[in-house]
């Protein structure tokens, strides 16, 4: 059986990305989200999917290239001068795995962004982490940990099949991600969390058209697979010089798509969220 969760990330991180997100899924393909609680725009987000009772909305915690909910002071080990995390995400791994004074504040952080999530009221859905940082033994080891005293049930397992992207640099590195995330997968399901067998869109993050998406539906294996985007609507005041606006605009486009829904419908894939998921383990 094929099964799939089509989420959007940064869901919080600008007006421009909320209402790409309310469009895309009230006209399009999209069920999930995945939601910054301090992004600029959390509350607008919080408040859109309170009006989306269809939507399954998750924790997106951020932990590189954002800004913390505890005051910066607070986590110094983490942050720069500007009161922002580590832009450099080598140098943000290297902290957190040999920086006692990093991984303590780190949890602290953590727990703080669990908290405000279940402050909004919203369901959590699941929990993932922006730039895929959770594939850092110490990220992930404590989303697991704590993630669990906030009712935490899934979470998303950052593994693409070698055949997905189409960014050949990137696929370079597939053979140690590929062992990597199966002792993560073991390790969730040690921990009754459940997971996706297989995520696309990490190699064309920030490049997915309409046909590329509908590649990635006809493509679908068995198991749950799951399909991020991050779609808006047009540019915003901080966004990231590499996160062209016209590419965020294209994968709202491919969102709405009506070729990218047959394909959808032809493939005989099942639209679930990650709860769903969870309830069915």
């Amino acid at each position: 059986m094929k099964r799939v969760i089509v989420t959007a990330d940064d869901f919080g991180a600008s007006p421009e990305v909320n209402e790409a997100i309310e469009r895309a899924h009230r006209e399009g393909i999209l069920g999930s989200a995945s939601l910054m609680v301090a992004g600029p725009a959390a509350a607008d987000a919080v408040a859109r999917a309170g009006r989306l009772p269809g939507l399954a909305v998750g924790l997106h915690l951020v932990v590189s290239r954002g800004v913390p909910v505890l005051p910066p002071r607070e986590v110094p080990a983490l942050t720069d001068r500007d009161g922002r995390f580590r832009h450099d995400l080598t140098a943000a791994g290297f902290a957190y795995f040999f920086s006692v004074a990093a991984r303590r504040q780190l949890a602290r952080e953590i727990r703080a962004q669990f908290r405000a999530f279940a402050a909004t009221g919203l369901v959590l859905d699941h929990a993932d982490v922006h730039n895929h940082m959770h594939l850092h033994p110490t990220v992930f080891s404590l989303l697991v940990e704590i993630g669990c005293e906030f009712g935490l049930r899934a979470v998303r397992l950052p593994y693409e099949p070698l055949a997905a992207g189409s960014r050949f640099s990137r696929r370079l590195a597939w053979p140690i991600l590929r062992g990597w995330t199966a002792v993560l997968k073991a390790r969730l399901r040690r921990r009754g969390y459940a997971c996706n067998d297989y995520l696309f869109g990490m190699a064309d993050s920030g490049a997915i058209d309409a046909a590329l998406l509908e590649r990635y539906v006809r493509s679908l294996p068995d198991g749950v697979s799951e399909i991020h985007l991050h779609p808006a609507v047009g540019a915003w005041s901080d966004l990231d010089p590499e996160a062209r606006p016209e590419r965020r605009r294209a994968e709202l486009d491919a969102l709405l798509a009506d070729g990218v829904r047959r394909a959808l419908d032809e493939a005989g894939a099942y639209r679930i969220s990650y709860l769903t998921l969870a309830d069915q383990a």
